[in-house]
């Protein structure tokens, strides 16, 4: 076995020993190359279950809470589902091999720009990208089977809870910015939504509007 090898097979081990059991989610981050969404000494850090920084002040997610968000959601291979943040695009490139249209908003242009391009050479056609304001969701395209948000809100926005199909489902990271914050399920039904703890993360907060200054 080559070093590439075992540093992936270490890579998945340890996102199993953090609560990642659904193997669809497990083929997909197998499947993914974290490094293509990191640039220089950190892509060498690629398989590291850690958040590592990218640019306009954000982060990759750590590969075991993007697989316990993605795991959360159930998704079907028919689902249509709407990311709030897509940040690097390494979890958007995830749930492009699980469901059928990814529609994922970025408010940070070079954030937007550079995600689509790596888009565009992995061929993730089912992928739509779009610079805006995610805090509102996209209207155009409701209702959603699946809505994921990686970043936090106080509490979860009614203006995307409203664009959940009945029978969807929301994952989203709650609470105060400077907080540990609880990632959240919810799930909508004929008459209330249904609301599940998932586990303490730390998110950067959710903000309104979109963002075109170029940030390093």
């Amino acid at each position: 076995m080559n070093r590439n090898d075992e540093q992936k097979m270490q890579f998945i081990l340890s996102i199993r020993s953090n609560g990642v059991v659904d193997e669809n989610v497990l083929n997909a981050l197998e499947t993914v190359n974290r490094k293509c969404f990191l640039k220089g000494l950190f892509a060498q850090r690629a398989y590291e279950d850690t958040p590592l920084p990218i640019e306009c002040g954000q982060t990759i997610s750590q590969p075991s809470v993007v697989g316990l968000m993605t795991q959360a959601l159930n998704i079907k291979n028919r689902d249509k589902i709407l990311e709030i943040g897509t940040g690097s695009g390494y979890q958007t490139a995830i749930l492009s091999k699980l469901a059928r249209r990814i529609y994922t908003i970025e408010r940070f242009k070079p954030l937007y720009e550079e995600a689509r391009e790596i888009f565009n050479k992995l061929n993730l056609s089912n992928v739509t990208s779009i610079w805006g304001d995610g805090s509102q969701g996209l209207m155009g395209q409701q209702p959603f089977d699946r809505i994921i948000v990686t970043a936090a809100a106080e509490d979860p926005p009614p203006t995307l809870l409203t664009q959940l199909k009945v029978g969807g489902i929301m994952v989203i990271p709650v609470g105060q910015s400077d907080e540990i914050q609880k990632l959240i399920r919810v799930e909508r039904t004929e008459t209330h939504f249904k609301y599940e703890d998932l586990c303490d993360v730390r998110f950067v907060p959710l903000l309104e509007g979109k963002e075109e200054d170029i940030y390093v």
